[in-house]
């Protein structure tokens, strides 16, 4: 593969998105005649964190028009295949009612014409939410923070890699080359070089972040080849959790503008560390604005211990969340990077709960045992829903590790099946999370695990084929 293009742009974009302080339908209306907007993209997220929807013309969307998609978007699975709902009153695929939310409004920056994309929540044909869709779990979580007076504030910090196309999925991936023509082969964390050879690609996403309103704190250069962590500046949970979703389609469209692949899955290149999207967690109060975790005198209060405890219990279970795919288990194995305990420290990286140094106004809790693979509102709401049952049911933490957490052994799932097993069975997280939302997605994960089985991996061949 030659060098990365430094300049492959889309024919025509829009540099910016609308402000929608207001989220009055007039004001995007405005904005768009005066862009000479000509599509819409109606999207909504699936459970995988797939763009789910239908675009229109820009002139049809602004007269009001419903849009609607089928309840099956919900029961798609990775492989284009359809799990069976276990709820018999959805076999029929009713339609869904497509509710814009206007203050997702943004540009498509990469669109040959220009364009608006808009997530929209998803009705039922009465005008009730879908209670399993993912922006429906995820507010049904900020809801229960919200009737007690808090306000989650998360901060994400996504990984991925960059690879050469790979167009034969029986051939491993490769990092592409850089701007120097050579191809990066060896751990390189942090490294400013590594940055300046893949500039035209992170240039690309800053361009399409930008126009996005997807606001970026920094890149570096991860441990893997030609792997990169961009970290997002903290904010409302749902809009930070927007901005992933959106986020993740922007890497991977910089990517190809640039002649290569932008991958999220948590293993791709064996030998080498998995891809994380750590997630940075504290409570306000709504009405003082005030770090719910700090009293006072600036000390921890025991609504920090609680949540670090609920962190701690429910983070088990929590792994069908965090780790949705078979593949997400190669992440966590020991010696790659990837914590595989349930422990907390102080400024600890080798704990799956990280507290960062931090004044008192700052303190949170890092939970870096989530992947890149996931999707990002159940990831999130999975987390604070873990935090919300410790400070319901006061859950003590353990006492901190100082030193190496690694110690301390395997405390999380071995597979996808032990993740999904504990999941069905909490009944607290039942309780937060919604019955029927753990219904659905626990009949969606069987079905990728039974399609999975079915396929002969190189290393059966390899170890089987004439040894047993």
């Amino acid at each position: 593969m030659n060098e990365l293009p430094q300049t492959l742009e889309p024919e025509i974009s829009l540099e910016e998105s609308p402000d929608l302080v207001s989220g009055r339908m007039s004001e995007l209306r405005a904005w768009a005649q005066e862009k000479g907007v000509e599509e819409v993209e109606c999207h909504t997220p699936d459970f995988a964190g797939i763009a789910r929807g239908k675009v229109m013309p820009a002139a049809k969307w602004f007269t009001g028009v419903q849009t609607r998609l089928p309840t099956s978007v919900f029961f798609a699975t990775i492989t284009g295949s359809y799990a069976d709902s276990p709820h018999r009153e959805l076999w029929s695929d009713a339609d869904m009612i497509l509710k814009p939310d206007l203050h997702t409004a943004a540009s498509l920056p990469w669109a040959t014409v220009p364009s608006i994309q808009v997530i929209h929540d998803v009705l039922d044909l009465d005008g009730k939410p879908i209670d399993f869709a993912p922006r429906t779990v995820l507010r049904r979580v900020l809801e229960q923070y919200k009737d007690l007076g808090w306000l989650p504030i998360v901060a994400p910090e996504l990984e991925f890699y960059l690879t050469k196309p790979n167009t034969d999925p029986n051939l491993p991936l490769e990092p592409p080359q850089g701007r120097s023509g050579r191809t990066q082969r060896t751990n390189q964390a942090f490294s400013m070089q590594g940055i300046d050879e893949y500039e035209s690609v992170i240039d690309h996403i800053y361009d399409f972040a930008q126009a996005q309103g997807v606001e970026i704190d920094t890149i570096i250069q991860e441990f893997g080849p030609a792997q990169l962590e961009v970290n997002l500046v903290h904010g409302d949970a749902m809009i930070k959790a927007d901005e992933v979703f959106i986020f993740k389609r922007t890497v991977r469209e910089a990517a190809l503008r640039c002649g290569c692949y932008a991958t999220f899955m948590a293993k791709p290149i064996e030998g080498h560390a998995g891809n994380a999207m750590h997630i940075h967690q504290s409570v306000q109060s709504i009405e003082s604005g005030e770090n719910i975790f700090s009293d006072a005198a600036g000390q921890p209060t025991d609504l920090f211990r609680w949540f670090i405890g609920g962190q701690q219990k429910y983070s088990y279970a929590n792994s069908a969340l965090w780790a949705p795919y078979v593949n997400s288990y190669r992440r966590l194995v020991p010696d790659m990077s990837a914590p595989i305990n349930l422990e907390w420290g102080y400024d600890n990286r080798t704990t799956g709960l990280r507290v960062p140094r931090s004044g008192p106004n700052n303190r949170r809790v890092e939970n870096r045992l989530i992947g890149a693979d996931t999707n990002p509102y159940l990831a999130i709401a999975g987390s604070l829903a873990a935090g919300l049952l410790g400070i319901r049911h006061k859950v003590e933490p353990r006492e901190h590790v100082v030193g190496n957490g690694f110690e301390g052994g395997r405390a999380l799932p071995y597979s996808l099946l032990e993740g999904l097993e504990a999941f069905t069975k909490s009944e607290d997280l039942a309780d937060v999370l919604g019955q029927k939302f753990i219904d659905m997605y626990a009949a969606l994960k069987f079905e990728e695990y039974d399609a999975f089985m079915q396929v002969i991996s190189p290393w059966e061949r390899q170890h089987l084929l004439l040894n047993v």
